[in-house]
């Protein structure tokens, strides 16, 4: 199939390959409809979408989600820099399914803003305990946190503190012990059938049938973003430095690990800013002292808001 196409692009004059000026290659695709992605996994926001056949100028190319169509399939992804994005080697015009003459995306420096590996083991010390792991995830994470708005030094230090806690920083973790089916999996530790199933419907999966899609490299990290934007609203939070509420929307009970999570709060921001201001917030009000966990969005918010009790 992908052979025919290619022939009949030829045949109708369109360029397959070209040498383009200096920094690109450029490559022709097919089909109609065809995505460019953030990032080069199928979770990755959707930047444009091509209408049919577009002519591409691809500077590198990099491995991602595997991608079947009716030509082929293929684990790598086009990096696209004027359309700001990734386009599947799958609907690109050629017989292989890696891109010829094409060098691999990674030798660069990550985008302006991105964690690295570095950045975290300075933040956090021992915590991270697996680097091989926090490494492979990063770039889903990165890319969860750009569309979760996590871009200011105060949402970066709470969402990382959050989950270095959670699972230290690790997206293919489970809760040791836990053995109840929708028991602490991935990134933010996703737990009880009332979160799996509204997650799963927001991404358009079956957590509730396949659980363990929870701590999938592909899922780990937009679950966590969901959790963060959608089930709870928790960057106003880290925007007031108030770290006890950030805990509180987590779902355990006050203690000990309050503390901790504000240390591991404050490092961050301290390491990204080059100094921890005045008015970080490590305690909870007293109405977010108990167990929040199956509280709804605005059932936590209005409490967060206006006080009283848990019930």
């Amino acid at each position: 199939m992908r052979r025919l196409l290619i022939a009949l692009l030829a045949g109708l004059g369109l360029t397959v390959t070209a040498v383009a000026p200096a920094y690109a290659t450029v490559f022709q695709t097919y089909g109609s409809g065809v995505n460019v992605r953030a990032d080069a996994y199928l979770s990755a926001a959707v930047v444009t979408t091509l209408p049919g056949p577009t002519s591409i100028d691809v500077d590198c190319q990099k491995e991602g989600d595997l991608v079947t169509v009716s030509g082929g399939s293929s684990r790598w992804w086009a990096h696209v820099p004027a359309l700001g994005g990734y386009v599947t080697v799958a609907y690109v015009a050629i017989p292989e399914d890696q891109l010829p003459g094409v060098p691999v995306c990674g030798d660069e420096p990550p985008p302006t803003g991105d964690i690295t590996l570095a950045d975290v083991q300075a933040m956090f010390g021992s915590r991270i305990a697996n680097p091989s792991i926090v490494q492979t995830g990063l770039p889903s994470l990165n890319q969860a946190m750009r569309d979760a708005n996590i871009n200011t030094p105060y949402r970066k230090a709470a969402f990382l503190a959050t989950l270095v806690h959670e699972s230290r920083l690790e997206y293919n973790i489970r809760e040791i012990g836990d053995t109840r089916p929708y028991g602490g999996r991935g990134y933010i530790q996703l737990t009880g059938d009332f979160n799996y199933g509204p997650a799963g419907q927001y991404l358009g999966i079956d957590l509730l049938g396949n659980p363990d899609l929870a701590m999938s490299l592909q899922w780990s990290a937009p679950i966590a973003r969901w959790y963060w934007t959608v089930a709870r609203n928790i960057n106003p939070y880290a925007d007031n430095l108030d770290m006890g509420r950030v805990n509180a929307a987590i779902g355990y009970p006050a203690g000990t690990e309050d503390q901790r999570r504000c240390d591991s709060f404050m490092n961050a921001i301290r390491y990204l800013t080059g100094s921890v201001p005045d008015g970080v917030i490590c305690t909870r009000p007293v109405n977010l002292t108990g167990d929040t966990t199956h509280l709804t969005r605005p059932q936590f918010d209005a409490l967060a808001k206006n006080g009283g009790g848990l019930g």
